[in-house]
């Protein structure tokens, strides 16, 4: 059982104790924190492994914490950087669950001995005898299926979500029932591996503060007319309104960025609306979807899911929206699901978009 130390996991845990489960805790240690302020404070820092010990420890089951921090810098932090310095917007829980924690806990809880692996996550999953499929959470407020079509689709079947079908509510009552010590704990916001709350910490000390993503350039209209300068093309992503300046009859937000000339090119809100959206890096969970199927696809976190016409060219997707979306962000995910919006189909990186006008 993956436990950073929150509600959600250690209800998680308690639940397959219940059910008559023979469960091991384990805590990924995925970062450095010792020379960062707050670093206690983080989801996977030394509050959590702390947490998470008190937790198993109430429960009567074994905590292990295991180190993956090298995976998860080659994996996921070096990803993030890379991807600012390129001018997209990095999805790092995405990165983290498909290519690092999942993966190592699977492999490590075999060599314990054990046969499924589970998290706290608010997803559900529907086991048969023929496929295992990953579905939309009960609570539709919380569920995270966004975050993990990455995941390798032969994994499904040794997976686990214990609290999938309970609401956050239920999740907290749960946890007072038990009287486990952190059913009041507040939920983390922040990037774990970024525990100032501001990202460009972490670019300016992994970049260096002479890369040109982190260098004057200059906010340009599509028409190419210069309309002010900005102090480093990493600092905005697509759909940002903040940091454009004023001077402007109508707000400005940034369109797209051009990171060979370190230009952010910024327009009105009507500009920024796509409907063609190519995504690469693709994996399908249950086989690829047939090209000219329709499906329904969420472009970020919390975003509704969005019809569109699916076509399949060699190594990517190009989808044709129903409807025109806003901000469609390079670096993101485009996440599939059937037409039910229950079921998780696949999904993959958008590698640009554009509109059909």
């Amino acid at each position: 059982m993956a436990m950073s130390g929150g509600v959600d996991s250690s209800v998680a845990a308690a639940l397959l104790v219940e059910q008559g489960h023979d469960v091991v805790g384990v805590t990924m240690k995925t970062f450095c924190y010792s020379e960062t302020p707050d670093h206690s404070k983080t989801c996977c820092g030394l509050d959590g492994i702390s947490d998470a010990k008190r937790v198993t420890a109430a429960l009567g089951i074994p905590h292990y914490v295991f180190d993956v921090e090298e995976a998860f810098d080659r994996d996921v932090i070096d990803d993030f950087v890379t991807q600012y310095a390129e001018g997209r917007t990095p999805n790092p829980c995405v990165r983290c669950n498909g290519y690092t924690k999942f993966r190592d806990l699977l492999s490590r809880g075999r060599s314990l001995g054990c046969d499924l692996i589970a998290s706290g996550h608010y997803v559900q999953i529907e086991h048969t005898h023929s496929q295992s499929r990953i579905l939309r959470g009960q609570d539709k407020q919380k569920d995270q299926s966004y975050f993990l079509w990455a995941l390798p689709d032969e994994m499904l079947k040794s997976l686990l979500f214990p609290i999938g079908s309970l609401t956050k509510e239920q999740v907290r009552e749960h946890a007072h029932t038990q009287g486990l010590v952190n059913a009041n704990k507040p939920e983390s916001q922040e990037i774990c591996f970024v525990p100032t709350g501001n990202y460009r910490d972490l670019l300016r000390e992994r970049l260096g503060k002479v890369h040109p993503a982190l260098q004057p350039g200059y906010l340009v209209r599509r028409s190419g007319e210069i309309v002010g300068e900005h102090n480093g093309y990493a600092g905005f992503t697509i759909g940002q309104r903040k940091g454009l300046g004023g001077g402007s009859s109508e707000p400005m937000f940034v369109l797209s960025i051009n990171p060979d000339t370190k230009e952010v090119i910024v327009g009105t809100r009507a500009e920024l609306f796509d409907d063609i959206v190519i995504i690469s890096g693709l994996n399908w969970l249950g086989g690829p979807i047939e090209d000219g199927a329709t499906a329904l696809v969420q472009l970020r976190y919390r975003a509704p899911a969005v019809p569109a016409l699916v076509s399949r060219e060699e190594d990517q997707v190009i989808l044709k929206l129903q409807e025109a979306q806003p901000a469609v962000t390079p670096g993101q995910s485009a996440v599939l699901f059937d037409q039910e919006n229950r079921c998780l189909i696949g999904g993959g990186t958008i590698a640009s978009a554009h509109s059909s006008d």
